[in-house]
C-alpha cells in the first residue's frame, strides 16, 4: 500500500509541473484539480494501510472543499471571458 501511495505522489509531482508550466489558466486549474484528487487518493490509501479512519474522514472533507473551490474558480473564469 505504501508503494501505491508513493506512485500517486509521483503523479502529484507530474501534475505540479503541469500546473507550473501550463500555457493557459484553465490548464493550470485542471492540474490543481487533478492534484486535489490525487491527494484524496493518497489519504484513502494511507487510511487503509495504517487502518486509521481519520484519514478517510479528512479525505472526504478535503474532496468536498476541493469540489466547491473548483466550481467557484470555473464560475470566476467563465465570468471574466
Amino acid at each position: 500500500m505504501i508503494v501505491l501511495a508513493a506512485v500517486i505522489a509521483i503523479l502529484v509531482i507530474i501534475a505540479l509541473i503541469r500546473a507550473a508550466l501550463g500555457p493557459t489558466i484553465p490548464d493550470r486549474v485542471i492540474a490543481v484539480d487533478t492534484i486535489n484528487t490525487l491527494v484524496v487518493a493518497i489519504l484513502v490509501v494511507l487510511g487503509v494501510a495504517f487502518e486509521h479512519v481519520i484519514y478517510i474522514d479528512v479525505a472526504i472533507v478535503y474532496a468536498m472543499l476541493s469540489f466547491v473551490s473548483t466550481l467557484y474558480i470555473a464560475k470566476y473564469l467563465e465570468e471574466n471571458k
